[in-house]
């Protein structure tokens, strides 16, 4: 398996103490009581009084301020301080934030995830062992009866749908002003595909960028509506057309366009299906291409990542797919990716590492 050099580090060889690994599986096993505990520190503000505070703040200080009972105030502190996220000076029991508490505050990664975790999957996550036996999003029935969580997310609850949307803009969109120059400023597109285009935030970005670009997005037909109403008034919205199609039916082409196409956009897409899916996919998008043709595909390869925490992150979200979106797909290795990319028939021209979160863009031909 071939990795990264931090991760190479990190993944080969044992980090922590005897004591320092029991105290790792304690913390493993205290798990949705820390993540909880930890959510509530930061909706009630108390982390955020304990970072804005000069000298910290007492237990009876952070009772006045949230308006929360003693016995409440208490539980969290002497929790918070077990889980690491605050200190306290044993002189005047003033309690401090951590560093890991001010991570939780600070980092927007973290903000994402513990939204997305808390309203997209905690519930679901219970059915884990379900889904991975069956291959089925089995933790999906939590919000509806839908094969896929992308045909029941136009119908999510709202906050459970802005969470999601967060999560999956936040990872795509730092990337996006890197990828349209390797998409228009070295490819000089001017006709292109946004497959899985979802709200058409990317199809937006690509008609901004150049007043000659045309996008069609070829998603599902729910999807398609979400994103004719994100658009609608947008600048450049006239440039970018919809074309519903499911692309887990095998027999569904992509349309030809006259004329030719440039490039095919596939962002944060492909990890959505499975091997044998992605196949198809790829193979399907081969009979819309032409020699001149570009197929991009923008991931977060976990295998690609310079910094660690990136790659727990992405391990992680493979099994969100597996207990809610489709029960068979993940993040994959890039060797995976390369493979498959081979078995449709395509050719590797290029890969560019490290854009935005730390995406990876595969050029194909």
């Amino acid at each position: 398996m071939n990795l990264f050099p931090t991760l190479e580090s990190r993944y080969t060889k044992e980090q922590l103490s005897a004591r320092e690994a029991q105290r790792q599986a304690e913390f493993i096993a205290w798990g949705p009581i820390i993540f909880q505990a930890t959510r509530l520190m930061l909706k009630f503000g108390i982390l955020e009084m304990l970072r804005d505070s000069e000298d910290g703040l007492t237990e009876a200080e952070v009772v006045e301020k949230t308006g929360l009972s003693k016995y409440a105030v208490k539980c969290l502190l002497e929790a918070s301080l077990s889980i690491g996220t605050i200190l306290i000076d044993t002189k005047n029991d003033r309690y401090s934030i951590s560093k890991t508490g001010w991570f939780l505050l600070n980092d927007p990664a973290t903000k994402v995830n513990i939204d997305f975790n808390h309203d997209v999957n905690y519930q679901g996550f219970f059915h884990l062992e379900e889904a991975l036996k069956e291959g089925r999003p089995t933790g999906l029935k939590c919000f509806g009866d839908w094969p896929t969580l992308y045909e029941g997310l136009s119908s999510f609850p709202e906050q459970a749908k802005e969470s999601w949307l967060n999560f999956d803009h936040f990872y795509s969109e730092s990337s996006f002003p890197e990828a349209l120059q390797i998409v228009f400023g070295e490819h000089f597109a001017r006709s292109l595909y946004d497959v899985g285009g979802n709200t058409g935030e990317w199809a937006l970005k690509c008609v901004a960028y150049d007043e000659d670009v045309e996008v069609t997005v070829l998603d599902l037909p729910q999807q398609i509506k979400m994103m004719r109403e994100n658009i609608a008034g947008r600048p450049g919205a006239e440039r970018i057309k919809g074309y519903g199609i499911n692309l887990l039916d095998k027999e569904a082409m992509f349309p030809r366009r006259e004329g030719g196409l440039d490039a095919i956009w596939m962002s944060q897409f492909l990890d959505c299906f499975s091997e044998e899916e992605i196949v198809s996919i790829l193979s399907r998008a081969k009979e819309a291409m032409d020699k001149d043709t570009r197929l991009f595909i923008m991931e977060l390869f976990w295998d690609r990542q310079r910094f660690e925490p990136a790659a727990f992150c992405l391990t992680m979200t493979s099994l969100y797919f597996t207990a809610m979106a489709n029960g068979n797909s993940k993040m994959y290795h890039s060797d995976d990716m390369k493979r498959l990319i081979r078995q449709a028939g395509l050719e590797i021209e290029s890969i560019h590492d490290g854009l935005g979160q730390g995406h990876s863009i595969v050029v194909c031909k």
